[in-house]
């Protein structure tokens, strides 16, 4: 956290929290929702000011209840996620990369969701993969052995009862299927903070 939010918590204890205003999408990227796109429940305007993305992305954090923030200097503003808490992607340099610049710890769980998305955990960091890295991660999984192809993959999506894995250097990690919608209670965070939860 920076040292002017942590001044700012300490100047102002008792702030309102905010809810509804800003949201992460299901490629890494924080839209600002202002009153239409909430009422009309749009995802928002992409914030693409480097300064202010880096800032949020240093200010990032969980509350007890599993819900996402931003410490916006005496105010939290929670983050309603269109998938996970993180988005990962794939770098050169650093293996998997998350939204926030940061490398991704060390994977401890691997899931596709019945859509498709795969997630990723690790040191209770929570992640999907960016949409757009998809096809550079697909030689990586292997079903029953062998490199899983893209209709071998959705037929393990409708019955996961074969082995499938996920090579992440020299180790092959077991891939458990969970439902889309079960996702967040499965890995313990909310998707649309409220006042009460």
């Amino acid at each position: 956290m920076d040292d002017i939010v942590k001044q700012a918590l300490a100047k102002w204890p008792d702030v309102p929290n905010c809810y509804g205003w800003l949201a992460l999408d299901a490629r890494g990227h924080w839209r600002m929702r202002d009153e239409r796109a909430q009422h009309l429940d749009l995802p928002g305007d992409k914030l693409t000011n480097a300064a202010l993305v880096g800032f949020i992305n240093r200010n990032y954090a969980a509350d007890e209840r599993g819900c996402w923030y931003f410490q916006n200097g005496p105010q939290r503003v929670y983050v309603q996620l269109a998938a996970t808490p993180f988005i990962v992607r794939t770098d050169p340099q650093a293996g998997w990369l998350l939204h926030t610049g940061v490398v991704m710890p060390a994977i401890e769980t691997v899931a596709l969701t019945d859509a498709g998305a795969l997630i990723l955990v690790g040191n209770k960091v929570v992640a999907q993969l960016d949409d757009r890295d998809f096809a550079q991660v697909l030689p990586r999984l292997h079903l029953n052995g062998a490199p899983a192809g893209d209709d071998a993959l959705l037929a393990w999506l409708d019955d996961p009862a074969a082995p499938l894995t996920l090579a992440d250097g020299e180790r092959h990690m077991a891939i458990e299927r969970v439902p889309a919608d079960q996702l967040a209670r499965r890995f313990g965070f909310v998707s649309v903070p409220g006042a009460q939860g």
